[in-house]
């Protein structure tokens, strides 16, 4: 396609959308191998998904990490020695907030700018269309590639019960903000991810009644174990590569000192094994369920009326429905091809970080891990810069790479085993991970 007067072209500039904390690894380590970069950001402050100050953002006022700090922070910025093992999210934002200042980062950034389309135009090259999200004319810029950190965990997977005949309060766990929104109501809880968790430990100290609806059992780890946050732990044992059939064994007797057996405080026993779900960290849930201020339910069945009816027949009187069923992954500004979307909506990514048909778009960010999700955003983001690099000095060196990497075989980089549910789509153990990634860094430089 041959340039036309509307479009402005950026040459060998890089687009990278949104700038959370994906975005701000990837629009440092891009400049860092030598790449003009424009970032796109709808939001009028960078933080994603940990700006609470944000309508997208997840995050209540109770919000803590789940990961530890130093699973969590970026390998070249740590956060202070003298925080927590766990900051608390306003915290987790003014160290993005510091992070995108030292390495003077917004001045790549266009706030208040959403990408509306990002079309390949050949040669490897893309038009990125954006307009203001207050409205006015969309503008057209052309790149030579396109980074996608965009996060997923800010479009809700819908409930898929009927609640059109419910008299109640239905609300989505996105738009949960703060525990008076709880108090004195009586509160129905449904998912049993951190979120779910979370707001059913809140709803225990300030709601009349909770129920908490899961669909299946869990481990319920706690975030300590011999006084040392549990995934450094659990880091420990992947770093020794012990077989996974011994660390689940070790998993298993450690939930069992520290939580005990589940079952007898009505919660259902888990029907997977550890390290098959993504883990639920809480040390608050079953300590409230056993004295009595959270009662466990199973899958809700219908809503109608004043009454919600569960799948083992119970039925409750809830006023208020809080539905943390998850999110999926979206993509609009993109045709579904270009990140091999299948029909649910799952896209088919290298590492889940390279499109497999255009060497120059990638997603940064898009993984579920059992340590934090800013040390692997940060080294994705590097291999995704090299790559880029290799490909603008040597194209035939890079493609040769690429046949290389296309072969690495799925289980080297994923967990073999999950539980089937768009949750664990992203799922990847931190360690195996992370050492993937390694080994394309080596074949990036020695190519």
């Amino acid at each position: 396609m041959h340039d036309t007067p509307d479009i402005a072209d950026r040459h060998d500039a890089v687009c990278v959308i949104g700038a959370g904390g994906s975005g701000l690894a990837a629009i440092k380590n891009l400049r860092e191998q030598g790449f003009s970069v424009d970032c796109y950001e709808r939001e009028a402050s960078v933080g994603g998904a940990w700006n609470w100050r944000h309508d997208r953002s997840p995050v209540s006022a109770g919000t803590h990490l789940i990961s530890s700090r130093p699973l969590t922070e970026f390998p070249d910025f740590p956060m202070p020695d003298d925080w927590p093992d766990y900051p608390h999210h306003s915290a987790f934002l003014s160290y993005l907030e510091r992070y995108a200042e030292h390495f003077a980062l917004r001045d790549s950034i266009w706030f208040g700018t959403e990408v509306v389309a990002v079309t390949p135009v050949g040669d490897g090259r893309w038009d990125v269309t954006t307009r203001g999200t207050g409205g006015g004319a969309e503008r057209v810029q052309r790149y030579a590639a396109v980074v996608v950190a965009n996060g997923h965990n800010w479009s809700p997977k819908p409930f898929g019960v009927d609640s059109s005949g419910f008299r109640g309060e239905v609300m989505p766990a996105s738009a949960y903000k703060d525990p008076a929104q709880l108090r004195g109501r009586r509160v129905l809880v449904v998912g049993g991810g951190n979120t779910g968790c979370d707001i059913a430990v809140d709803a225990a100290q300030h709601a009349e009644a909770v129920w908490h609806s899961t669909r299946r059992g869990y481990w319920y780890a706690p975030k300590y174990v011999f006084g040392r946050p549990a995934d450094q732990v659990g880091a420990r044992l992947q770093s020794l590569r012990l077989p996974l059939w011994l660390r689940q064994w070790i998993y298993q007797r450690m939930v069992l000192l520290t939580v005990g057996d589940v079952t007898r405080f009505g919660l259902p026993a888990p029907d997977h094994r550890p390290y098959e779900s993504h883990p639920v960290v809480n040390s608050q849930l079953v300590y409230y369920v056993g004295h009595g201020r959270i009662t466990p339910v199973p899958d809700v069945v219908r809503l109608e009326g004043a009454t919600v009816t569960f799948a083992d027949g119970r039925r409750a009187e809830p006023d208020l429905v809080v539905t943390a069923t998850g999110y999926l992954p979206r993509f609009d500004f993109l045709a579904r091809e270009a990140l091999d979307i299948d029909e649910d909506g799952k896209p088919d990514l290298h590492l889940h970080a390279f499109a497999r048909r255009h060497p120059t778009l990638a997603v940064v960010g898009l993984v579920q891990s059992d340590h934090g999700l800013l040390p692997l955003a940060h080294w994705q983001s590097v291999a995704v810069a090299r790559w880029l690099r290799l490909r603008r000095e040597d194209p035939e060196r890079a493609a040769a790479v690429q046949r290389k990497e296309s072969a690495r075989p799925l289980r080297s980089w994923t967990r073999p085993r999950v539980v089937p549910s768009s949750r664990h789509w992203f799922e990847v153990s931190a360690v195996s991970y992370l050492r993937a990634v390694g080994e394309l860094l080596e074949r990036l430089e020695k190519a």
